[in-house]
């Protein structure tokens, strides 16, 4: 498989929520380069440049990942922490973007090094706001060390 860079990794199992998020990136031209992967496991394989994407480059990480909670095979709460515990990803910016609005979800993600605790809206419109807003700030407007 040939990896091009990737500046969102998209980590979704639900397909509506996909197209919505991908829809609103598209929107304000910011899904050029956005790679889903629609379980735990892929998402740790994506990142760490493991099994089906073992030709990527662990040093080209994304400038954000998108990461829901309920994921199938490793819950996002275990992707985060697998990234956030290795130097080599710690410093890759992880927003939560989650139907889960449960205050013990948002405390965990933030005690394993979120960056962001997103709830997703239920409105399409106020979805693609809150995507668009997204994007902009984190591909746009923040500043990592190289």
């Amino acid at each position: 498989m040939e990896c091009k860079e990737v500046e969102i990794l998209l980590v979704e199992d639900n397909p509506n929520d996909v197209k919505l998020t991908l829809r609103a990136l598209k929107k304000h031209n910011l899904a050029n380069k956005v790679h889903v992967v629609t379980d735990g496991a892929e998402a740790l394989d994506y990142i760490f440049a493991k099994n089906h994407y073992a030709n990527r480059k662990i040093e080209e990480t994304p400038k954000v990942i998108l990461l829901d909670i309920k994921l199938p095979k490793l819950n996002g709460l275990e992707v985060l922490e697998k990234i956030k515990a290795d130097k080599r990803t710690r410093s890759i910016p992880v927003v939560i973007l989650t139907s889960s609005n449960q205050e013990t979800d948002m405390v965990k993600s933030y005690k394993l090094g979120a960056n962001s605790y997103i709830t997703k809206p239920v409105e399409f419109d106020k979805f693609v706001n809150a995507v668009s807003k997204l994007g902009f700030y984190w591909l746009l407007l923040n500043e990592t060390p190289q």
